[in-house]
């Protein structure tokens, strides 16, 4: 390690630099030297520059900090100069390379002025960082005069800021950025060396910061969230960090976890990365409050061996997106964990940070779903730098690693450092990602793995496969699953769109989600990106492309010998797989389509193929069938299975008569089948569709199942009938069919919903949409009709979406002239009971009206409607 020299200039100001080199044979290997950081103090002012290999990459940049009691950015005098050789080594859970070694020399500066100020500064192989240090006694700190100074004409990727990070990165260069606050990091390109400004260490003793930019100037300031940030004590800064080398060296380094402090998890056997099956972006609201589309989701993930899946909004809330006060009483999540575990799967959970915002809550909440099982929470919204929420995110970056829940940041700043300190922390939003529905050009998309991707893991959600509108290519889109890390990957889509691509679901299925070794093999931010990444003996490569299509060149910089590539490509019909034997140093040549890339898996040659058995359950299938309240189920298996039960599993206060049929084994080609009678309760609480599993259990607690569908009507006295039994002379409905027993969309949904008002089930009904009519020829034989009536709660879907609908008003007309009725209800008007005399009657209508506000969610239900005739 060379030493830092001291010295005067002619002109008076002092220069203390800081440079290194090592000479280990690696290091010596390098072409390119460690960055050089300068400080130079100047009439007081302190400032940093930075070079690397003879180019200027920060020219000199103000240095300093401003307190309620001291303006420490000028005025200053050098007491005392120390320095130490920082050398650590840690294991990181997730991320671009598991073991870490840190190797950094440290320089402190001690100047005084109005007060002491120390200034330590990192040099390291991939960058330089500097933070401050005051003693006590110094009141709040109002701000850093801190800011980098890029040379006006370097490249710049940036993206402006807003408070959850989710804007998309433009091409621009340094002094021709408009005006404006970015965010970080933001990456700078002079002369073929890369520069990537960040923070690091930022915890509840700061603000966050970002950078504030006047066009025509070079300089980068850093800005605090907040007008000052509360001090008690001694107090460090975050690291103000820059990222330098090439651009692989700045794509593989880890120096924003470097400098973040030691683990605080001291046991972190239970921090598992893995695939998660996420249901949002294909299903929405919906799907949050769907346990039926839930279980789909988890059965796609355990036949692939995916270890997750996540249920995201919706869960914890009525039909109509009002918060439900009973969920922690009656949610149907711990009935969805307990499927999910019989199957190999673990769940995480959505969850907002208003949530958890109280010690009190998050003590409650968190603890309530560990007691559930769940596997990790994805907590949203949080929507702030300031101080205040970075000390939420100290509490509950404690709570729960002490609940041992794996954490997913949405709505969330970067990371900075985090991984290292928490390492539950498996990855954060805070990009402008996969769940847009715009701004997700190629040119972001491939900045995106040298801007973001750089400082951690980063929840992109590739994979939507259903968006007609996407940018990339199938190949392209399956790539970045390699391209972007992220100790989760929330995996977007549906089901049957993965089922329709199996050649990207073979590679899926063998892609991991945490790495050995990063290596970037070629790139260019805004153009194109081509990663290798190693998990054990095997590399994974994704490549991204923007723009035409092209034929591209990609440097095989993988350790030297022979190797089997599989490579799964855009083909004229849709993905292909091909394999090559390739030596390290050849050049891998491919024609990519437009917007397109490739995925890749390379393993040493002599193998058959590169891919490895996953872990699965067994390809299994039941079917059920209900006729009236009589069950049949049948099991079949693609391999051999022991000790398999099949039976119905009922709701509680239902009984089964019959009992389970079993087999020692069951093997392809045969089958296990039973009959079962099921039992609703004598006073059931609710009536309608009633969905029960026919199980197979085998293998020591593996489960399949199915559901057969039974209708539970609640008894009528004698002499009324319901309507939906009785055929009608006419019925019109206002947008789609009149339906008996289902709700309007029920079948055109596909999924058979039943009649439900403010989440009161109902047998029968009549189900319809507003403006509507029904009518019945009673020719005076009935004496009285009663309903209950309302807007359904599968418009409470709709309006969730869209904040608006579901305004109607019911009538019952007799003969023409209007016999009851109610004013307009809306989707969170209690259900209205209706008892109308209808004696003489010759012709009933039933008639909807539209509320008059213009919206398409009125879907009105007549609930339990029945009629009482001689």
């Amino acid at each position: 390690m060379r030493l830092s020299t001291v010295r005067w200039h002619a002109a008076g100001a002092l220069v203390i630099a800081l440079t290194a080199s090592v000479t280990t044979p690696t290091a010596a290997a390098q072409t390119d030297p460690w960055p050089k950081a300068v400080v130079t103090l100047s009439n007081g002012v302190p400032t940093l520059a930075v070079s690397r290999g003879g180019t200027t990459v920060l020219e000199p940049g103000p240095l300093g900090v401003v307190t309620e009691r001291a303006d420490l950015s000028t005025g200053l005098r050098l007491t005392d100069r120390t320095e130490r050789r920082v050398v650590e080594h840690y294991t990181a859970s997730s991320g671009k390379q598991r073991q870490r070694a840190v190797v950094h020399k440290e320089e402190r500066y001690s100047f005084t002025g109005a007060a002491r100020l120390d200034l330590v500064v990192r040099t390291a192989a991939d960058g330089v960082a500097y933070r401050y240090e005051l003693p006590a006694g110094l009141g709040n700190v109002l701000r850093e005069t801190s800011a980098f100074h890029i040379p006006a004409a370097a490249t710049a990727w940036v993206a402006k800021y807003r408070r959850d990070y989710e804007n998309p990165f433009v091409q621009t260069n340094a002094a021709a950025a408009e005006t404006a606050d970015y965010l970080h990091p933001a990456l700078f390109e002079t002369n073929g060396v890369h520069s990537l400004l960040t923070e690091s260490s930022v915890d509840g003793r700061h603000s966050g910061a970002h950078l504030a930019h006047t066009a025509g100037s070079g300089v980068y300031s850093v800005k605090y969230w907040d007008e000052q940030v509360a001090v008690n004590g001694p107090w460090q800064s975050p690291w103000r960090t820059a990222v330098i080398g090439s651009l692989a060296d700045v794509s593989a380094s880890t120096l924003v976890d470097d400098l973040a402090p030691r683990s605080k998890v001291r046991d972190t056997s239970w921090i598992k990365p893995g695939k998660v099956f996420w249901s949002w972006l294909a299903g929405g609201r919906e799907a949050g409050q769907s346990l039926a589309m839930q279980k789909q989701y988890v059965d796609y993930a355990a036949a692939h061996g995916w270890p997750y899946a996540l249920v995201d909004a919706g869960w914890y809330f009525d039909p109509n997106w009002d918060h439900d006060p009973s969920w922690e009483q009656t949610s149907w999540i711990p009935s969805l964990v307990s499927y999910a575990a019989a199957r190999g799967v673990k769940i995480h959970l959505w969850v907002h940070y208003d949530e958890l915002d109280t010690p009190a809550e998050s003590a409650a909440r968190l603890a309530l779903f560990e007691r559930w099982g769940i596997a990790g929470v994805k907590i949203d919204f949080m929507d702030s730098d300031g101080q205040d929420r970075y000390r939420w995110y100290d509490r509950i970056l404690a709570e729960t690693a002490a609940h041992r829940l794996l954490v997913n940041f949405h709505g969330s700043t970067i990371p900075h450092g985090i991984h290292r300190t928490w390492p539950h922390v498996m990855t954060m939003e805070a990009v402008h990602g996969g769940e847009k529905s715009s701004g997700l050009t190629g040119q972001h998309l491939t900045a995106l793995p040298f801007t973001r991707g750089v400082v951690g893991g980063m929840d992109y959600t590739p994979l939507a496969w259903h968006r007609p509108s996407r940018t990339t290519s199938d190949a392209h889109e399956l790539a970045l699953t390699v391209i972007y890390e992220s100790g989760l990957a929330n995996l977007a889509g549906r089901p049957e769109d993965y089922a329709a691509r199996p050649v990207a679901e073979r590679f899926v299925d063998q892609v991991p989600t945490a790495w050995d070794e990063t290596r970037l093999l070629s790139g260019r931010p805004a153009d194109h990106s081509v990663f290798a990444r190693r998990s054990g003996d095997r590399w994974f490569i994704g490549g991204g492309y923007s723009g035409a299509a092209r034929t591209v060149s990609v440097p095989f910089s993988l350790p030297s010998g022979r190797w089997l590539v599989e490579i799964t490509r855009d083909g004229p019909a849709g993905l292909v797989r091909e394999s090559r034997t390739v030596r390290a140093g050849d050049t891998l040549t491919l024609d990519v389509a437009a917007n397109g890339g490739f995925a890749a898996i390379a393993c040493r040659a002599g193998s058959s193929t590169c891919e490895r058995p996953v872990s699965a359950v067994p390809s299994t299938s039941v079917s059920a069938s209900a006729r009236g309240f009589t069950v049949t189920g049948l099991f079949t298996t693609r391999s051999d299975v022991r000790g398999v039960t099949l039976a119905p599993r009922v709701p509680a206060g239902w009984s089964v008569l019959g009992n389970p049929v079993t087999a020692r084994v069951v093997r392809p080609g045969q089958a296990l089948s039973g009959t079962w009678t099921v039992v609703p309760p004598a006073s059931p609480s609710s009536y309608g569709y009633f969905d029960i599993p026919v199980v197979a259990s085998f293998n020591s607690g593996v489960e399949s199942e199915k559901t057969a569908r039974v209708h539970l009507v609640r008894p009528l006295p004698e002499g009324w009938s319901y309507v939906s039994d009785r055929p009608w002379t006419s019925a019109v409905g206002g947008d789609g069919p009149v339906e008996k027993d289902l709700t309007n969309g029920g079948v055109a949904a596909g999924d058979g919903r039943g009649i439900a008002l403010r989440r009161v089930t109902y047998g029968k009904g009549l189900g319809t949409h507003a403006s509507s009519e029904i009518t019945y020829a009673l020719d005076a034989r009935c004496t009285a009709f009663a309903a209950s009536v309302g807007v359904d709660d599968e418009a409470g879907l709709d309006v969730a979406r869209q904040r608006a609908g579901g305004t109607v008003a019911f009538q019952v007309v007799g003969d023409g002239a209007v016999l009851a009725g109610t004013d307009v209800l809306g989707v969170r008007s209690p259900a209205r009971d209706l008892a109308v005399d209808v004696t003489g009657v010759r012709t009933l209508t039933l008639r909807v009206l539209d509320g008059g506000d213009g919206t398409q969610n009125d879907h009105a239900s007549w609930a339990d409607a029945r009629i009482r005739c001689a």
